[in-house]
């Protein structure tokens, strides 16, 4: 899948808090989907729409022991939504660094020209 493509899912999939939720809880070591649901007040079901709707953005993946079958986080797909997301914050604190240089500059102004105006007032 290209990476806009696979960035497109991976954000459609972390736009729900439910499923963030469950990624945070898989980001501490694997779970089953009933470990998964019990902190939710939503039914079963409920939890593995939200579970395939992880695995199909390749955020989520699951396994085989015995009869549990225990879902586990990937990283790939994060890391590359970091990357992407990594590139505009250098970009933001470039802008914020112009920014502060300017408001920096203005005070200078501002502080060299309030004497002046002092001195024109004592001449009066």
């Amino acid at each position: 899948m290209p990476i806009v493509d696979q960035l497109d899912v991976t954000f459609a999939a972390l736009a729900d808090p439910t499923r963030r939720a469950i990624l945070a809880r898989l980001a501490e070591g694997e779970a089953s989907v009933m470990e998964l649901a019990a902190p939710f007040e939503i039914s079963q079901p409920a939890i593995s729409k939200h579970l395939r709707v992880l695995e199909l953005a390749g955020l989520v993946s699951r396994g085989r022991d015995g009869q549990r079958r225990p879902c586990r986080i990937e990283a790939e797909p994060l890391a590359a939504a970091s990357a992407w997301i990594e590139n505009y914050r250098r970009i933001w604190e470039a802008t914020y660094a112009r920014l502060d240089d300017l408001l920096e500059m203005m005070k200078r102004e501002q502080r060299n020209a309030r004497p002046a105006r002092r001195a024109r007032r004592k001449r009066k």
